[in-house]
């Protein structure tokens, strides 16, 4: 992707269902567990690079001993340091206590991190700042081990005023302003309520205060706590968790915006954000892997049972789709086909951008998550080219040499490997002055692949959201070459409206095709249509968020999806570009057609699945309007 947008996290949770030493015996080694999350979590690093984080529980340890252990950096390369510490507090013990580390009991009673149970963490930041104190897992701690709470997640919720306002109806005072912290109060409040219930029940029949405990550990139903916690939550969310005497869970939104699969056999239970993943980790078939249903709970008891309950009813399936098309890693089977199809079916609309002039371009891609939907629009064009050529020789008239035969039967789609993602200048030069020129550095070209003047470039990119990369950088340099015409092609469709539930795509004003329509009513003195918005906008402002509507839909709707791309196409022509730019959308027909199980389409339709989305795009509008250069959510 051309623009740098960034996706709200990764989890990995691992349950060791047989002791430690069962493990050490069969695989060489206690720290097996250990080994998985660290692959799981390096295989999701694509998820999360602005921080890491790993918790890990000892079950059944005795009182007095330490049980949670938690690692949480910040730094560039976080999974390699929070891994590095833990494998050194391994090696001074080691120095320490010779050979003892190879013992599985004798490390679980003296090692951090020597557990059954981890849960691991990647953040990507759309709030706050990257330091360790907002990175998960996050804790709630109390003496007594059911009460205990470990949380970490990938999620958005939209309506934290209204939750944080109930948790102060509740008597509580949370710590911060945040859909963490309020979800780990809102769970940790029925888990309280939950464990209460149960001691009073426990204590009347005349159990002791003992035998409670460990009644309470087995009769936990973390379901009926995470449906209690979870009825207001507006948003998208795949949230894993473990109390302290062992259960553990992870729940998925009852849309399914946010994604999570499982795997679990008598040895090992795994959980994670990502299918291909667990896939290559466990060497397993992609069948053996299962999606976590939107609504539904993976419940891992202390005692090895495993539970699905139905938390929440849930709603028509709103999947991300920009999952597909850009953040999970393309090694999925379905999704690297549904890329390949998404690039296949812009063909009709490519070759009608270059005048159907396909001997005189070249193809190729911006790099590197564009490639899948390359190979699928090269495919279709070859197809094309196919057709093309069997009508030409049909029309032939007269004999046809073997010469001309071959001229015809030769032609292929010309691909090149135009542009090259160079250096990684943005970590270092984001608040430099001389950013803008620097950034005009951030891809290279292949020089001599286009016939200057003469040919076409058409380059494919899985989305346009912002077009600065391409404006300030990738037009500039590919006119280098000296095309007579550069088609930049979006593999998915005009990005028209902010994103809330995990995708840092949030301020109106930043998105290239919002400017557009903005600029298209201005060019056609329709002014009016701008100020109505936000007049409709700002009476429904203090409305519930289920009466609110979005009408910032209206901004688009006098035009057409070209002539919106059209207007683009001229905003990111800048002074000194000889080619004729033009710019080429996926429709939102194709996009479901390509991809028709995950009909998430919310930033490209304004259609939200929560009513806390219209709130969002309300308030995103009149910060637009207000000049305020904030989050709407």
């Amino acid at each position: 992707m051309s623009d740098e947008i960034h996706h709200k996290c990764g989890i990995a949770l691992i349950r060791l269902l047989k002791p430690l030493e069962y493990y050490q015996l069969k695989y060489g080694s206690w720290k097996y567990g250990l080994q998985k999350l660290y692959l799981l979590m390096e295989k999701q690093r694509n998820r999360g690079q602005d921080g890491a984080g790993l918790v890990s529980l000892k079950l059944d340890a005795a009182p007095g001993k330490k049980y949670f252990s938690r690692l949480r950096s910040s730094k560039s390369d976080a999974i390699n340091d929070i891994f590095k510490s833990v494998y050194g507090n391994f090696k001074k013990a080691e120095r320490k206590y010779p050979h003892s580390t190879e013992d599985a009991n004798w490390a679980k009673s003296n090692l951090p991190f020597a557990g059954e149970l981890y849960l691991g963490h990647l953040r990507y930041g759309t709030f706050g700042s990257n330091s360790s104190d907002n990175l998960h897992p996050v804790m709630r701690q109390n003496n007594w081990k059911t009460r205990n709470l470990v949380i970490a997640g990938n999620f958005n919720l939209t309506n934290v005023d209204e939750l944080f306002n109930r948790l102060l109806e509740l008597g509580q005072s949370p710590k911060d302003f945040t859909d963490t912290v309020t979800i780990l109060e809102k769970v940790g409040h029925f888990l309280d309520k939950e464990n209460q219930l149960l001691f009073d029940d426990f204590k009347s029949k005349g159990y002791t205060n003992k035998d409670i405990t460990d009644l309470i550990s087995d009769k936990l139903d973390v379901g009926k706590i995470l449906a209690e916690a979870s009825k207001s939550w507006d948003g998208g969310y795949a949230i894993a968790g473990m109390m302290g005497h062992g259960d553990a869970f992870v729940l998925r939104d009852p849309w399914g915006i946010r994604p999570a699969f499982y795997y679990h056999d008598d040895e090992i239970a795994i959980v994670a954000s990502e299918r291909p993943v667990i896939q290559t980790v466990m060497d397993l078939k992609a069948d053996q892997i299962h999606e976590l249903e939107p609504g539904n709970a993976i419940v891992i008891k202390k005692n090895g049972t495993i539970l699905h309950p139905q938390v929440r009813e849930p709603f028509e399936r709103r999947s991300c789709s920009f999952e597909r098309i850009y953040f999970s890693r393309g090694s999925d089977r379905s999704i690297y086909n549904e890329r390949k199809k998404l690039g296949r079916l812009l063909v009709p609309m490519i070759i009608e951008a270059i005048d159907g002039d396909t001997q005189h371009t070249v193809f190729s891609f911006i790099p590197n998550t564009a490639e899948s939907a390359f190979y699928g629009m090269v495919a279709g064009i070859e197809d094309q080219m196919i057709k093309d050529k069997i009508s030409r020789i049909r029309g032939f008239k007269g004999e046809m040499d073997d010469e001309e035969l071959a001229a015809i039967i030769s032609e292929r789609p010309r691909v090149e490997k135009v542009a090259i993602k160079d250096i990684k200048l943005r970590t270092f030069i984001s608040q430099d002055k001389g950013r803008k020129d620097l950034v005009n550095h951030v891809y290279d070209i292949t020089y001599g692949t286009i016939k200057r003047g003469v040919d076409n470039l058409v380059i494919i990119d899985d989305s346009i959201v912002r077009g600065t990369t391409l404006r300030e950088s990738i037009i500039k340099i590919l006119d280098r070459l000296g095309p007579r015409r550069i088609v930049v092609v979006s593999s998915s469709p005009q990005i028209r409206y902010p994103d809330c539930y995990g995708i840092d795509m949030a301020r109106l004003g930043d998105f290239i095709a919002f400017q557009a329509a903005i600029a298209l009513l201005k060019d056609h003195g329709k002014e009016h249509v701008i100020n109505e918005v936000y007049k409709k906008s700002v009476a429904q402002k203090h409305e519930p968020k289920e009466n609110i509507i979005n009408y910032v839909k209206d901004i688009y709707k006098p035009f057409t999806a070209v002539q919106i791309s059209d207007k683009i196409a001229q905003l990111l022509t800048t002074t000194g570009i000889s080619a004729e730019i033009k710019i080429v959308y996926q429709s939102i027909e194709n996009l479901h057609e390509a991809i028709p199980n995950d009909l998430g389409d919310w930033y490209f339709t304004g259609d939200y699945p929560t009513p806390g989305g219209n709130k969002v795009v309300n308030t995103s509008f009149i910060n637009y309007i207000e000049g305020i250069n904030s989050r709407a959510y």
